[in-house]
């Protein structure tokens, strides 16, 4: 009796075992989430890049003069009027955009991205005077300024050039400064959301299934097949700072749809770990259809004599060319070969796992893009149970 309690013990834990272990290897759920609320912000800026070889903006567009114009006329210079011998190509119109983290203090460096809205043929070796940055509400948050790093060339004359990477867009890192900063009253708030990037309502309902049994004081609340709603309680405290640390760093197992994405272009096949094909049966071969045409060059002998009278002027039987008065002829001899490759119909059985989908689907011996062919087929016959796309 002993002795079959205790066999009855290591099988319990080892089933006990497996589901701690399953359960545990999951995602974190600061890895498929984010917090409501800190997100980035994004910032841009109107500029001139100055310094370039000869590789600026043309006198074409007008907004270049004008803005170098208004730029020298900030720094004291009476430039009213004098737009028009302005003709400098060592300058160039550009947009820049950065993004403002979450949380970001006043004096963070940010990276900047430069890009020319002119005619511009480079940014190589140019430098970024400063230039303020706004966000979506016209304040000022940021200001960037520095040398730009283009990573490529472009080198040319008039009837060749040499041309590596984009050198019309730059970037400066560390280039920006934060000047504003963005309020999160983190510490006076009693709830905050947690929301899915790929929304799925078993993959939620199992996260708050683990908050709720993993943290105490606390109550997670679905709200929706993406959302899930952290209420505070009156007995909790620690800081929320360390509440939102412990749950981001919980493991969830994570749930998907299944779904077979393919690429036409590239050949390329990827299926979800939920894909099922039903019992179905497959036959594919390939048709394959070579035609071929050589030309023959039938060459008189010397002082050939004429053909006799009443016969056609070309006269071709058997591969020989009789031509009038000794000529040469040239004949083409067409020949078309078919052969199709003889496929088995194959059985591909009900597949419960992906494993035994891709062996079953690799069995018929086709290649991935012929499998491309027979999943649209399977798709279209209703014996694949998964989403497909085609990219």
């Amino acid at each position: 009796m002993k002795t079959e309690k205790f066999f009855k013990y290591i099988i319990i834990s080892f089933i006990v075992g497996l589901v701690v272990v399953s359960y545990a290897y999951g995602a974190r759920i600061k890895d498929i989430t984010s917090i409501g609320g800190v997100r980035d912000n994004q910032l841009y800026g109107y500029g001139l890049v100055i310094g370039l070889d000869g590789t600026g903006d043309s006198v074409k567009n007008g907004f270049t003069d004008q803005t170098l114009a208004n730029m020298l006329t900030r720094q004291g210079l009476a430039m009213k009027n004098k737009t028009r011998s302005l003709k400098a190509d060592n300058v160039a119109a550009v947009m820049i955009t950065a993004k403002l983290p979450p949380f970001a203090k006043i004096g963070t460096k940010i990276d900047v991205m430069i890009s020319s809205i002119g005619d511009a043929d480079s940014l190589l070796g140019g430098t970024l005077p400063m230039t303020p940055l706004v966000g979506a509400d016209g304040k000022v948050y940021a200001s960037a300024q520095g040398p730009l790093v283009i990573g490529g060339f472009s080198a040319g004359g008039s009837s060749a050039r040499a041309t590596k990477n984009h050198t019309t867009v730059g970037r400066i890192a560390n280039g920006g400064s934060v000047e504003r900063e963005l309020k999160y009253d983190f510490d006076k708030k009693r709830e905050f959301t947690i929301n899915l990037y790929h929304p799925d309502f078993t993959t939620c309902e199992r996260m708050a299934g683990v908050i709720r049994s993993q943290v105490s004081d606390i109550n997670a609340e679905l709200i929706d097949s993406s959302s899930i709603t952290v209420h505070i309680k009156d007995s909790f405290n620690k800081n929320i700072v360390n509440l939102i640390s412990t749950i981001e760093n919980l493991d969830v197992p994570v749930d998907s749809v299944a779904v077979v994405v393919m690429n036409e272009k590239t050949g390329t096949i990827v299926m979800g770990a939920n894909v099922r094909i039903s019992t179905v049966a497959v036959a594919h071969g390939n048709l394959s259809i070579q035609v071929r045409e050589d030309r023959q060059v039938s060459q008189p002998l010397p002082f050939a004599p004429a053909p006799p009278a009443g016969s056609s002027p070309a006269e071709i039987g058997k591969g020989i060319t009789i031509a009038p008065g000794g000529q040469t002829v040239i004949t083409t001899e067409t020949s078309v070969g078919v052969s199709e490759e003889k496929k088995k119909l194959m059985v591909v059985p009900n597949g419960v796992t992906i494993q035994e989908v891709v062996g079953a689907l690799n069995a018929i011996g086709v290649s991935s893009r012929d499998l491309i062919d027979i999943l649209q087929t399977i798709k279209a016959a209703g014996a694949l149970q998964a989403d497909l796309k085609i990219i």
